[in-house]
């Protein structure tokens, strides 16, 4: 029998979460039965959707919702023997029992020289979503000018470092003057911070007073409102978050001036990397290789002990983290 611990979402977010919502509990795990395995968590992912999500597709006393890196410690299913790593959906637990539905294994030849938790980051979800964003809503072409909204997060750090790598001009906005830092060593062309600078049009425009020929949203709210001003006619939105949105006790509206997208006739495009899971393989494969190569840089915020990830989750909607959000067990 083994113990495993769990966070429990005890009741639905009010505006932004608490303390008060998350419970730890403690319970007997019973042993694998065939075709189950036994999983040991390595690596928690912490992502913005986690909190929209929990809205639409928890009930209250359900697990966390999330997804982690684990290490199969027993084993009844040919598919995953003992200690092989898996990507799996099994939310905010250290131990789980189960079949192989919500399992991935990791990229073949993982090198050893790479931590596993990029698997739920640039070598993850988010990696996927910057790329398929990039060239599948997007089809960003060299030379043109792209805007990316919380540059310096899991999915915008990613974002603008493809698209430099496709000869691109990269702008990004962050929270902080160190975010802003980073983001230039990342070799972003121009970086602000939002929350500093007097007039969010007047930074827009000087960072490229031609406008923008796409437009990578991660925010949603007033940014948008203001950016799309700024885009070129026939300019592209790929829309993948909405997080100054999330913690709100009710829903914005009128973020998107329709006047502007129709008389500029933009593209808006809503959409998940899920959407290319035929894709996935290969597509995690060209993010290694160019992580390999020097033309991807990673950095992670990790926070130690499965006892903090209700503070981890917290810290990542506040804009804590530069790069992804990770709790180590």
């Amino acid at each position: 029998m083994v113990q495993a611990k769990s966070w429990i979402l005890t009741k639905h977010f009010d505006g932004f979460p608490n303390d008060s919502n998350f419970e730890l509990k403690v319970e007997e795990l019973v042993e694998p039965k065939d075709g189950e395995v036994l999983l040991e968590a390595v690596f928690l992912s912490v992502d913005p959707y986690m909190r929209p999500f929990s809205a639409l597709r928890m009930k209250e006393g359900d697990v966390m919702i999330g997804t982690q890196v684990a290490k199969v410690v027993q084993s009844k299913n040919s598919a995953f023997p003992v200690g092989t790593h898996v990507v799996a959906r099994c939310g905010w637990r250290t131990h789980t029992v189960c079949d192989g539905t919500p399992l991935t294994p990791i990229l073949p030849k993982w090198p050893e020289d790479v931590s596993l938790s990029l698997a739920l980051g640039t070598i993850g979800m988010p990696g996927l979503t910057a790329l398929f964003g990039i060239e599948e809503v997007l089809k960003l072409q060299k030379g043109e000018t792209l805007l990316v909204n919380a540059a310096a997060g899991a999915v915008g750090t990613v974002v603008g470092q493809i698209a430099k790598i496709k000869g691109c001009k990269v702008v990004g906005s962050a929270g902080s003057d160190a975010k802003v830092a980073y983001l230039k060593e990342l070799g972003f062309d121009e970086a602000f911070n939002y929350k500093t600078v007097g007039s969010l049009e007047e930074a827009l425009k000087k960072a490229s007073p031609d406008g923008y020929d796409c437009f990578f949203e991660n925010v949603g709210g007033p940014f948008s409102t203001v950016a799309l001003q700024q885009m070129k006619a026939f300019g592209r939105i790929a829309v993948c978050g909405g997080i100054a949105t999330y913690n709100d006790k009710t829903q914005q509206t009128g973020s998107y001036p329709p006047l502007t997208i129709i008389f500029k006739q933009l593209k808006m495009e809503g959409f998940m990397q899920s959407r290319w899971e035929h894709k996935h393989p290969e597509s995690l494969k060209r993010l290694m290789g160019w992580l390999k190569e020097g033309k991807l840089q990673s950095r992670e915020h990790v926070t130690k002990g499965f006892e903090n990830m209700p503070a981890a989750f917290m810290g990542m909607l506040r804009g804590e983290n530069t790069g992804k959000a990770i709790v180590a067990v």
